[in-house]
């Protein structure tokens, strides 16, 4: 197993769902960070569950910062977070243990670990363990803003319920970056945004849930930065976008969209506007793997809550009967809303660690 991400800001998480907490380890932060807590809560907060469209299970999330941290400052030694699991539930998943939940871990996870892994909740394999990375990435984020760099998301899409693009212009994406970021329910048009929670509300009452898609925005990135090939700036977010439970696509720019275009149409003309610029920016801010200097557009595909409470087929993993299952327990109808935060944090960490590598580089050849 695989837990550590990061080269020069290196995040270790641990913990299950339904054990006595969750958490994470930071490696490379420097010395005297001020840690602005107020931030890193009001982050941990828009990952929580809220609400008729999200999961009855609430969870404080309260931080307790053990290591590395004194007086309010980071003091350069691994910097460790644990929070507590305090509203579980284990009795909704030992009646049904042996019966594989349909698009969950619970098989895979059982071939891998044979039988040893904690099932309660889906164990490591639970979004409950975004939470650390939340913290993780809050943290990240701080120091990013602090280099002026903004990073934000907002719902593009769920079901079937699409919200208007982010713009093109760079003064008015940041202020609906700014704008997102301030929100609970991350949707630029507010008739789009009712829409949505009214089809995940209905998804709630069918015993069903819905997915989507998320758009997101890195800003004010500097040109160079990625390391082709195989930790190109793509690769890389990719990486990180894919650990986080529950994403099942990633594109970068067009993406998909550029296979029924020309290369005339989708081509980003070069111009000099007080720095290079592209015209159009079609590529999303990356060209050969590196940073451009404009903005980093993401999509991120996040599939259904598996977690639904109609009846499935599938088998007892001791038997191999075929059988049907209802999931008990308390489950969310839509996670996108959720998700859309989590993407937020991974995208820091990674940037992160991305431009800590390239100034060590740039300092080596000095």
């Amino acid at each position: 197993m695989k837990n550590t991400f990061g080269n020069q800001f290196s995040v270790t998480i641990f913990g299950e769902s339904h054990g006595e907490a969750i958490g994470v380890v930071i490696d490379g932060l420097a010395a005297g960070i001020h840690l602005d807590m107020d931030f890193i809560n009001a982050m941990m907060d828009k990952r929580k569950a809220k609400g008729r469209i999200s999961t009855q299970r609430k969870e404080s999330d309260a931080l307790h910062i053990v290591s590395g941290y004194f007086e309010g400052y980071t003091t350069g030694t691994p910097l460790t977070i644990l929070i507590e699991n305090t509203n579980t539930r284990s009795g909704d998943y030992t009646k049904t243990k042996n019966r594989l939940r349909p698009s969950h871990a619970d098989y895979t996870a059982d071939v891998k670990y044979s039988g040893y892994q904690d099932y309660r909740g889906g164990g490591h394999f639970s979004g409950r363990i975004t939470a650390p990375l939340v913290a993780a990435g809050a943290i990240a984020m701080q120091v990013l803003q602090q280099k002026g760099i903004l990073i934000g998301s907002h719902i593009a899409q769920c079901h079937t319920i699409k919200d208007q693009p982010f713009a093109q212009e760079e003064e008015l994406l940041e202020q609906q970056l700014r704008q997102m970021n301030a929100s609970d329910f991350a949707v630029l048009d507010e008739t789009a945004a009712q829409a949505m929670r009214t089809q995940m509300e209905e998804a709630a009452m069918q015993g069903d849930s819905v997915g989507g898609i998320l758009e997101s925005a890195i800003l004010h990135l500097p040109a160079g930065i990625g390391e082709p090939f195989f930790d190109s700036m793509e690769s890389r977010l990719s990486h990180l976008l894919f650990s986080v439970p529950a994403v099942k696509g990633v594109e970068f720019g067009l993406g998909f969209a550029f296979c029924d275009r020309y290369g005339s149409e989708v081509n980003d003309a070069i111009i000099y506007d007080g720095k290079v610029k592209t015209r159009t920016n079609h590529n999303g801010g990356i060209n050969g793997g590196i940073s451009n200097g404009m903005p980093v557009l993401i999509k991120t595909v996040i599939k259904p809550t598996p977690s639904i409470y109609k009846e499935q087929d599938t088998i007892d993993k001791e038997t191999h009967e075929a059988v049907k299952l209802t999931i008990q327990g308390r489950h969310d109808p839509a996670i996108i809303h959720r998700a859309r935060i989590v993407v937020d944090a991974v995208l820091a960490i990674d940037i992160l660690d991305m431009l800590m590598e390239r100034s060590a580089t740039m300092e080596m050849q000095k």
